[in-house]
């Protein structure tokens, strides 16, 4: 599901990545914004699609110690 919001006052697509993520995905709000990457601050109420995350699988790594 695509979600959008609207920029305020002194944002960037890297405060938004952390209010919305809790981390820096600034490289994918850029990929689903191309028309961003011009401005640092962006304009008060640009809109801003916020894409769906995919979560990397993690494998667990097993150590024996006598094989």
């Amino acid at each position: 599901m695509i979600r959008t919001i609207r920029s305020i006052q002194g944002d960037s697509l890297d405060s938004i990545s952390y209010r919305y993520y809790g981390k820096s995905v600034v490289e994918s709000l850029l990929s689903a914004n191309p028309h961003l990457s011009n401005d640092v601050i962006l304009p008060i109420g640009t809109v801003v699609v916020l894409p769906t995350l995919v979560q990397p699988t993690q494998s667990k790594q097993t150590i024996q110690l006598w094989s």
